[in-house]
């Protein structure tokens, strides 16, 4: 159970930032140390002079690089840690070699292959790489009569991958929220997606279709940005933002114009943040080291910490947009200080809307629960530095 550090702090101006600036790089090393915790009830083994070599793969999100660049580390481990695409990495755990002893991976890809394929080879940590609010996600073309969800009822929407994550969200959302099953609309699956240079390639468990709903695919060597653009479909679901939305194409543009409302007014009704990606661990790897579980949570924590507090003290003056500083304030007073939580008691609300939506949508055999899917060691783990 990681320590209780300093809460970052929720004022920050410009004199203090020139005052300290010069002492962030050390202080941030001092948090990092401060929070080295071992395990609970368990002792680490030194396997070696630099620890247990584990090998890990995941996206180089701004939460996460105080891993890669070493700041923080793993107790007990000598971590190697690759970047890698989401596609990638389900493939290479699903199908592949398994190389990772840790990785990131799609939620739902996972509980597809648990439930229905019987895949057992690793398990799930309550570490939350990526979670995004989906409202964001839905596109329409303008010129086809489509102001309220639930003027899609009867149209024709593209999907680069029916069964991914994102989309099962999306679909959940608007059965909850607008009453629209996902039996009323004629989906399209395209050949080939915008975004793959982002995500990578398509796993087969986002790829599945269940029985009563209407799916075609859509011409060979056509993305789904090109299916909206041609007039093909009326809409599209897709997780990241389409080439033609991105070039600004004149009858293109986003269902909820300003999706942040929207979104921010599911939070305060729902309490559900959506998550993406989790981190899975190799069982037998896990199984040799009991206490590697705790070990990887608190070291996520960790890095976040550090992100957390750049973000505060430094965000404003370095990123790019001019209401950066605002935008970290008016989050942190709708979704508390942790934002972005780890661990599942505080995630348990998103995680179980998610097993009800697969299941409800055919596309698991049945619902699924956190017991089964977590691994026991990191059950009750939670971050107690906020």
């Amino acid at each position: 159970m990681a320590q209780k550090t300093k809460k970052f702090e929720r004022n920050y101006s410009r004199r203090e930032f020139i005052k300290t600036s010069s002492l962030t790089i050390g202080a941030i090393g001092a948090l990092a140390s401060s929070n080295q915790i071992l395990a609970q009830n368990t002792e680490i083994p030194k396997t070696s002079s630099e620890g247990l070599p584990i090998i890990m793969a995941g996206y180089k999100f701004n939460r996460i690089e105080a891993l890669f660049d070493g700041r923080v580390k793993i107790e007990g481990c000598h971590a190697t840690i690759s970047e890698s695409k989401i596609g990638d990495m389900n493939t290479d755990m699903f199908s592949g070699p398994q190389t990772n002893d840790v990785t990131e991976i799609g939620l739902h890809p996972f509980m597809i292959a648990y439930a229905n394929g019987n895949f057992r080879d690793y398990t799930l940590l309550p570490i939350f790489p990526l979670r995004l609010f989906r409202h964001r996600s839905v596109f329409i073309r303008t010129d086809r009569g489509i102001k309220k969800p639930e003027d899609l009822r009867g149209k024709t929407i593209a999907t680069p991958g029916y069964s991914s994550t994102s989309l099962t969200w999306i679909r959940g959302i608007f059965q909850d929220e607008y009453g629209i099953k996902p039996e009323e609309i004629n989906w399209v699956t395209a050949s080939n997606d915008s975004s793959a240079d982002l995500a990578g390639k398509i796993s087969k468990q986002e790829m599945m279709a269940p029985e009563g709903i209407s799916i075609s695919v859509g011409p060979a060597g056509k993305d789904e940005s090109d299916l909206l653009e041609s007039g093909h479909v009326d809409a599209l679901f897709h997780a990241a933002e389409p080439r033609a939305y991105i070039e600004r194409h004149p009858k293109i543009g986003r269902l909820f114009p300003d999706f942040r409302s929207v979104e921010q007014a599911y939070y305060a009704k729902t309490g559900i943040f959506p998550i993406m990606h989790t981190m899975a661990i190799k069982k037998s790897t896990l199984k040799q080291n009991p206490w590697l579980a705790e070990a990887v949570f608190n070291a996520f924590s960790q890095a976040k910490q550090i992100n957390y507090q750049w973000m505060v003290k430094q965000g404003w003056l370095m990123d790019s947009l001019p209401w950066y500083g605002q935008e970290v304030e008016e989050t942190r007073t709708l979704m508390g200080d942790n934002f972005y939580s780890y661990g599942i008691e505080s995630n348990r609300k998103a995680l179980e809307a998610l097993f009800r939506y697969s299941h409800q949508q055919g596309l698991t055999s049945r619902e699924l629960t956190i017991e089964e899917l977590f691994a026991p060691e990191s059950l009750k783990l939670v971050e107690t530095s906020f």
